[in-house]
């Protein structure tokens, strides 16, 4: 806790102005300030008003937050921030934003100036979008070296701008993967086509799979969902992985889709009699019909849809019906040159050019990702801590007695190229929903796919 200590100790150093003779260390934050306007007016002369304003200010933050696990839920939250509250004196207040429309209400609230003080997301918003706009506070004065040899490097860097700014410090991470019900593919005699123990599959054999699981149902079994751009990190890992393209180069410059070999994988996937292209759902709808039996492999899953499919409380790795869900690598040409397209959550500070308000959003970050309370925080998310160790508290362990979780870790290995940082990201995922829907209307796909990756990459600027 030493560097959670020494920011606290900048707090109290700003509550001694105003503490009328008095020291924090003889009362509590919020005894430090009068009670009321008047008593205000009586103890302290009109010059020291403004230092008095900051630190009720700094006393009192705002968390917004997108739906990360049970961070996205008002009881475990009351739970986290009431700790916080009493161990630094810091109260604060949290609004849950979904996916459906956080974007949007972040852009207004920075548009009229009311931005939250603090945001948890991914690197995605924080560093490829309000960062590289102006709207974030640099906070790279709190990474030390050790936070650098701490933290996963591919989930450090991520977090950080070609210019070297960081616009958030990162929580957790995950491996997004795909699920099929494995009930259903037991009966259609498919599961020989995969191997259980890695739980991955070679692109032959998921074709061989799928149309096993086809014959058997009659039915469809895959749907390539492309309504707008929720799950959106599915259908690429499917297109990327099936015959190895990529979907930006590795200098995060410019966008690949373009690629032969994603061009390849998208004519196979239109030829497949299992799978269909739907304009109709995103991947949020895609896990509902997963679930409820409707189709019978899903590519929008990761250790939280497993954990709960469909946040339905109904047993981890079960469908409405009780058929068992097995959690699946994408599959590629070997079978284990898979690269899984990577999660990563944690915090950053909006630039509000308050002083007193930024210093205790970035006592809040150290406190939630390096600190012996680090561990209640990353459990809350449901997802995999970035580090093994913060602050001397062992992080290896936390999920050793989750049968489900550690099993899971058999996929962390296939973390790919965090590429969602590259610029003009916001766009590029609208191009590839469009692009998803003409293809699937029957388009010639390298015509669709050069046009769509060319409209991507003019909004890169390159």
């Amino acid at each position: 806790m030493k560097k959670l200590l020494a920011l606290l100790l900048v707090g109290a150093m700003s509550l001694s102005l105003v503490a009328c003779g008095g020291s924090t260390n003889e009362a509590p934050a919020e005894e430090a300030a009068p009670a009321t306007e008047e008593a205000a007016a009586e103890e302290a002369p009109a010059e020291e008003e403004a230092p008095a304003e900051e630190a009720a200010a700094a006393s009192e933050i705002t968390l917004w937050t997108y739906p990360i696990g049970n961070w996205g839920d008002q009881a475990t939250l009351d739970t986290l921030l009431a700790d916080f509250e009493a161990a630094t004196g810091i109260k604060v207040n949290v609004d849950f934003l979904t996916y459906a429309d956080g974007d949007d209400k972040v852009n207004a609230a920075l548009e009229a100036g009311t931005a939250p003080d603090l945001i948890m997301e991914g690197p995605e918003r924080l560093v490829a979008n309000w960062g590289a706009k102006g709207k974030m506070v640099d906070i790279s004065d709190l990474i030390d070296d050790t936070d650098k040899a701490e933290i996963n490097p591919a989930a450090l860097a991520a977090c950080f701008d070609a210019a070297g700014a960081c616009y958030e410090y990162p929580l957790v991470m995950t491996a997004h993967c795909m699920a099929i019900n494995k009930t259903t593919f037991e009966a259609a005699d498919a599961m020989q086509y995969i191997d259980a123990e890695t739980h991955t599959w070679t692109t032959e054999n998921f074709l061989k799979a799928m149309e096993a699981v086809n014959a058997y149902t009659g039915t469809q079994v895959g749907a390539v969902y492309c309504v707008g751009q929720g799950g959106d990190q599915g259908t690429r890992a499917l297109v990327n992985n099936l015959y190895g393209g990529t979907f930006t180069d590795a200098e995060h410059t410019k966008y690949t889709w373009d690629d032969p070999k994603n061009v390849q994988a998208l004519e196979k996937l239109v030829e497949m009699d299992s799978i269909n292209f739907d304009a109709g759902i995103a991947g949020g709808d895609e896990i509902a019909l997963f679930y409820n039996g409707t189709l019978d492999v899903a590519f929008c899953w990761n250790i939280a849809q497993q954990l709960n499919p469909n946040s339905a409380n109904t047993g981890a790795g079960l469908t409405l019906e009780g058929d068992e869900i097995m959690f699946m690598a994408f599959p590629s040409e070997n079978g284990t040159d898979t690269k899984l397209q990577g999660g990563i959550w944690g915090f950053g500070v909006f630039d509000n050019g308050d002083a007193a308000k930024i210093e205790a959003a970035k006592t809040f970050i150290k406190y939630m990702c390096d600190s012996e309370k680090t561990a209640d925080a990353v459990k809350a998310a449901n997802y995999f801590a970035v580090r093994d160790t913060a602050e001397g508290a062992d992080l290896s362990g936390i999920w050793a007695d989750n049968e489900i979780m550690a099993e899971y870790n058999v996929l962390m290995p296939y973390l790919g190229d965090y590429y969602q940082v590259t610029t003009g990201w916001a766009e590029a995922r609208t191009q590839w929903w469009n692009m998803l829907q003409q293809v699937g209307a029957g388009n010639d796909v390298a015509t669709v796919v050069a046009e769509y990756c060319g409209n991507a990459n003019a909004a890169t600027g390159n």
